[in-house]
């Protein structure tokens, strides 16, 4: 990880990522987390506070950055979850973690960085346990071509600013296209967010 990376991009993309419009998804989805847990792309820790502990008995939190790990890290320390969360430093394309060992998989504003998306579905496929679940929040293409037709053109300049977040991604064809089918998925524009970046999908996933 470059200088730039650790110490600007990792900075700025925490700070989005934890935005008012983007912390009221995390709301919606993360306390339904239930059993053992995976995270996708922890990043800072920033779902953290919304896991219910009455209702979660163990975290995978997986994370490729160490920069954000270690974020992630103070966070977990200043909520007293050192005993309940275990790191994964690993990219989503290759979960360290048996076949069928968790209960739940929690995606929120990370399928728009991670290089083999496809992959990294595969891998949430096998690791979850029979009648386990994705709950997810993601931002991507828009159904508006005018704000598509702006995506497109921004995002070659987007994504090496943002950590390789991607605009033009479909998160609903993503799941349905790799092996899951949806259940109670939302849409909708964020208010407050340039409308490029701001168009959401969030609900639940299940294996096919």
């Amino acid at each position: 990880m470059g200088l730039w990376d650790r110490y600007v991009t990792s900075n700025l993309v925490s700070c989005a990522c934890a935005s008012k419009p983007i912390m009221k998804q995390r709301a919606k989805v993360v306390p339904l987390a239930e059993g053992v847990v995976l995270e996708l792309g922890c990043g800072a820790g920033t779902n953290f506070p919304y896991y219910d502990p009455a209702k979660v008995t163990k975290i995978y939190a997986l994370e490729p950055s160490d920069a954000m790990l270690d974020k992630a890290r103070r966070a977990a320390g200043a909520l007293g979850y050192g005993d309940r969360i275990e790191f994964l430093k690993a990219g989503a394309e290759a979960i360290p973690l048996p076949e069928s060992s968790v209960d739940t998989v929690i995606i929120t504003f990370v399928l728009c960085t991670i290089p083999d998306w496809q992959g990294a579905l595969k891998e949430v496929h096998r690791v979850l346990k029979p009648g386990g679940k994705v709950y997810f929040s993601e931002h991507g293409l828009a159904p508006d071509e005018g704000i598509a037709k702006w995506q497109r053109r921004i995002e070659p300049v987007w994504k090496p600013l943002a950590g390789g977040c991607h605009l033009t991604r479909d998160t609903r064809k993503m799941f349905e296209e790799n092996g899951f089918v949806l259940q109670d998925a939302e849409t909708m524009y964020l208010p407050s967010t340039p409308k490029i970046a701001g168009f959401v999908a969030w609900g639940a996933a299940v294996p096919a």
